[in-house]
């Protein structure tokens, strides 16, 4: 079939940045807007959000996290409480200065985050170890005023997400939260968005500002550059002691709180699309699939026939929100590439030797095999195949991780890897300095994350200062 303009000229090992940029318009994701760096959310990539919701959330609830909603707008006053927090994203805060002609008394940031605003609040309804612990999610938006080179979902202006901000009595319970939280984010990429992905400690570098430690999950692209997905901050009582969140304990005496904040972000929709999907266009997870089926009747006119008996399929499946496609102005080749460049899992073909055989043909979008099934066993088929294509796009993505995973404890070596587009695990110094010349170094490449399973760095040298390594780290080109 030769391919229309329509489709996607770019190839994904050619040329990944434009490749990556005709997916998701000739997908019908996202458009540009107007405000630069901040894109639309077409129906297609809102209902994959809204499947991320709803999962996440899910377990978010059975571990009694509740969601509420708090002011897109915080004053200056309330968000400059926490120093080292304000400083960590003053360069991104938007703000609002007046008010139709009246300018304001105040300036008012546009949520880059929500800790400053949610903690005011949180001082005043926290007072006793009885109140505690207080486990609180919005699913919101964001703004951070990036000036580096937007990308649609991987890197915009504005965003969504969730972010949690939970309180706890006592450092052992927040150590539990964060072995709960990562866990739900974990599964959750790897069972619906079949990403597999790196769960570490951040370096006191590259921490989240005002956060005693961070912990993220990092993903890796096909053109060689990591990318981190979903964290966890353990706040410690940072956060607490700026904004005044204390508790009488069981003993009667006061305690500051100890506090965690996480995240999901559409940043993950951007991922996905780009691991999975090919030069015909998008490829969906069959669990993130908004509709995981599309029929095609096999007609270049009306055929009251063929038309009926995909009506009468289209209603028996009808738990996999599948689409009919009853056009008869394009022809079946037309429509196969449309379904294709849009990501439909499963394609469900019918015609009229179909019919005499009582059958349909199955193709899977990941890797065009067709198979001929009986129609009344076509729930059962159709099941099997997309829990194999679910199993398939999971082992591609973690081939793709794994074979550029490698471990180097010396500069040249890690600067080699770094160059052929891996990640490279190296032992280090924990020191900024160590950081800082790892970057000018290697042309850009940064600390990801420290593997909480550690190897021992007995008489491992730091491979940026020569000094003795306090751990291995995982580093790479990223985004």
């Amino acid at each position: 079939m030769v391919k229309s303009e329509e489709g996607i000229t770019a190839k994904k090992d050619e040329n990944f940045s434009e490749w990556y940029t005709q997916l998701i318009l000739k997908s019908d994701l996202a458009d540009y807007s107007s405000v630069s760096g901040c894109i639309v959310f077409k129906p297609l990539s809102y209902a994959i959000w809204e499947n991320v919701q709803k999962v996440v959330d899910k377990e978010f609830k059975k571990i009694g996290i509740k969601n509420v909603y708090f002011p897109l707008l915080i004053p200056e006053s309330v968000l400059s409480k926490e120093k080292q927090h304000v400083e960590g994203f003053t360069p991104e805060v938007a703000w609002v200065t007046q008010a139709g002609n009246t300018k304001l008394s105040e300036k008012l940031a546009i949520r880059p985050t929500s800790e400053t605003i949610m903690y005011e609040s949180y001082s005043k309804w926290i007072r006793s170890w009885r109140d505690l612990p207080l486990k609180l999610n919005q699913w919101n938006n964001v703004v951070r005023w990036e000036f580096k080179h937007p990308v649609p979902f991987l890197r915009t202006r504005e965003f969504l997400w969730n972010e949690g901000h939970n309180v706890y009595s006592n450092k052992k319970d927040l150590e539990k939260d964060k072995d709960a939280i990562t866990k739900i984010y974990q599964d959750f990429l790897k069972n619906h968005m079949a990403l597999p992905s790196i769960l570490g400690k951040k370096t006191d570098h590259e921490k989240f500002a005002g956060a005693e430690s961070t912990y993220s999950l990092e993903l890796y692209l096909p053109n060689g550059k990591a990318i981190q997905g979903p964290d966890y901050h353990d706040d410690g009582q940072n956060f607490a002691k700026a904004y005044g969140i204390k508790f009488l304990n069981k003993d009667g005496k006061e305690e500051f709180a100890y506090q965690s904040t996480y995240a999901i972000t559409t940043r993950m929709l951007g991922i996905m699309f780009a691991v999975h999907s090919d030069n015909n266009g998008l490829i969906l997870p069959p669990r993130m699939a908004p509709n995981k089926i599309v029929i095609t009747p096999l007609m270049f006119e009306k055929d009251e026939k063929i038309l009926d008996k995909a009506k009468e399929i289209h209603k028996s499946i009808s738990k996999y929100d599948p689409i009919l496609d009853e056009r008869t102005e394009v022809s079946p080749g037309w429509k196969f590439h449309e379904w294709e460049l849009k990501g439909i899992p499963l394609r469900v073909e019918i015609g009229p030797k179909d019919i005499e055989k009582k059958q349909v043909v199955l193709v899977r979008r990941d890797t065009g095999k067709k198979t001929s099934v009986k129609i009344k066993d076509i729930n059962k088929n159709i099941e099997k195949e997309l829990d194999d294509m679910q199993a398939n796009l999971l082992k591609k993505a973690q081939k793709l991780l794994y074979d550029n995973m490698i471990e180097a404890d010396n500069l040249k070596d890690a600067i080699k890897g770094i160059r052929e587009g891996k990640i490279v695990l190296v032992p280090l110094k924990n020191s900024h300095q160590a950081e800082k010349i790892l970057k000018e170094k290697t042309g850009g490449a940064k600390t990801l994350n420290i593997p909480l399973n550690q190897l021992s760095v007995k008489n491992k040298k730091c491979i940026s200062t020569g000094e003795q390594a306090d751990y291995w780290v995982y580093v790479g080109k990223s985004y």
